[in-house]
């Protein structure tokens, strides 16, 4: 079972669910750096953690994650392990997971935060003036609702992409990114001069 915690793409935190006895359940912690709001729901014993901190530190494009296997994995353990060999991994992707635990990343990191906070908030008034019914999320990104999808084409000739999240089984949905308040009077101005 693969869950997502935060789950993406509506960046809400979600109760691990309940799986049948002998099954596997990954739970992928990518967006866990950037829990902006609460604490994650318990993990339980027998989960493994997937972590990636590419999306933490802005690096989307570099590929490279580790496992925390639950303290009974055993075999499968070691049979996880036989198969690392043909995972290759870039050197960008080796620097990216090198410095993840150092002190000066998670306190740059932890200094990010606060920002996010706030754009976030600046972000979701400006969302809500547009007439948009934003969803309640812990990351920075959500999903918004009652915007008309047929204008994205028109905004990106302003300079704005907007995710269509129907591909994501959320028709009728926008994801947005928390952005700079530049990039969010970008956003105002160009919906704006669309629907004028």
């Amino acid at each position: 079972v693969w869950h997502t915690e935060p789950g993406s793409p509506e960046g809400r935190s979600q109760r691990v669910p309940a799986t049948r006895d002998g099954a596997v359940l990954v739970v992928d912690r990518a967006y866990e750096p950037l829990r902006l709001s609460g604490g994650a729901p318990a993990m339980p014993s027998h989960a493994w953690q997937l972590m990636s901190p590419n999306k933490a530190l802005g690096l989307t494009g570099v590929r490279g994650a580790y496992s925390i296997a639950p303290p009974d994995a055993g075999e499968l353990q070691m049979a996880l392990q036989r198969l690392a060999p043909s995972w290759p991994l870039g050197a960008h992707g080796v620097a990216m997971l090198a410095g993840w635990p150092t002190d000066e990343t998670q306190a740059w990191l932890a200094d990010c935060l606060p920002t996010l906070r706030e754009w976030k908030r600046q972000q979701l008034v400006c969302c809500a003036e547009l007439g948009w019914l934003c969803g309640e999320s812990v990351t920075p990104f959500f999903v918004a609702q009652g915007v008309d999808t047929q204008c994205l084409p028109r905004l990106r000739e302003h300079g704005v992409k907007l995710r269509d999240t129907t591909d994501m089984g959320l028709p009728g949905h926008l994801r947005l990114s928390v952005q700079s308040p530049q990039a969010q009077q970008a956003l105002r101005a160009a919906w704006l001069k669309v629907n004028a």
